[in-house]
């Protein structure tokens, strides 16, 4: 199987080892996606914005994209970095399974993240935002959701298995500072000195 993968931040992401679950895995994220038929763990983390996690549920083949905003209109103001917009950020992905050897009528998908952590410049919640954006794209593109874990006050970390379409959560309700909520509002994001509480499986 191949694996594909875009990342909006300068370098593509580097596959590293997971010694808990003795697996390779990919970190994405915000304004990436990654494409893959391996048996992996793609891992993201979250704030106000969205993660899907799609898979063919017959070849295993799965991605996910990260995105910070649905569409150019919405963050007036903003810097304007095409692949951060869910519109684009979705299409590309479901294009990228599509070449990677998945079919449309067995894309399933998970959905996360969307905290209400950030207000855009014109005051409304970004959360909110992505969210409704994100449903409603599946929706249009007729993928099902079999599960999704949105809004809420906290922000996220995800491990996704494309293979079986297991998806861990981990609510990061203590976070050492405001960094990963600053820089998520200026468009970069870095993980780091953070404490995860209540794991669950979705």
């Amino acid at each position: 199987m191949t694996a594909a993968s875009f990342a909006m931040p300068e370098s593509l992401p580097e596959i590293y080892f997971d010694p808990y679950f003795e697996l390779e895995a990919v970190k994405v994220l915000p304004g990436s996606y990654y494409v893959t038929g391996r048996d992996m763990i793609l891992v993201s983390v979250l704030g106000s914005s969205v993660c899907a996690c799609v898979k063919d549920s017959v070849t295993g083949v799965g991605g996910i994209c990260h995105f910070m905003l649905p569409e150019p209109k919405a963050v007036k103001g903003w810097e304007a970095i095409a692949f951060r917009y869910g519109e684009h950020a979705m299409s590309t992905l479901i294009a990228q399974l599509l070449k990677s050897g998945a079919r449309h009528n067995r894309l399933q998908a998970k959905i996360f993240g969307a905290c209400n952590s950030l207000k855009s410049p014109a005051g409304f919640q970004m959360g909110n935002y992505n969210s409704r954006f994100v449903e409603t794209f599946l929706k249009q593109q007729q993928i099902p959701v079999l599960s999704k874990d949105l809004m809420d006050i906290y922000p996220r970390k995800i491990y996704f298995f494309p293979h079986s379409g297991r998806v861990l959560v981990k609510k990061l309700k203590k976070l050492n500072n405001r960094t990963l909520l600053d820089r998520e509002a200026d468009f970069y994001l870095r993980l780091s000195k953070m404490s995860f509480s209540e794991e669950m499986e979705v």
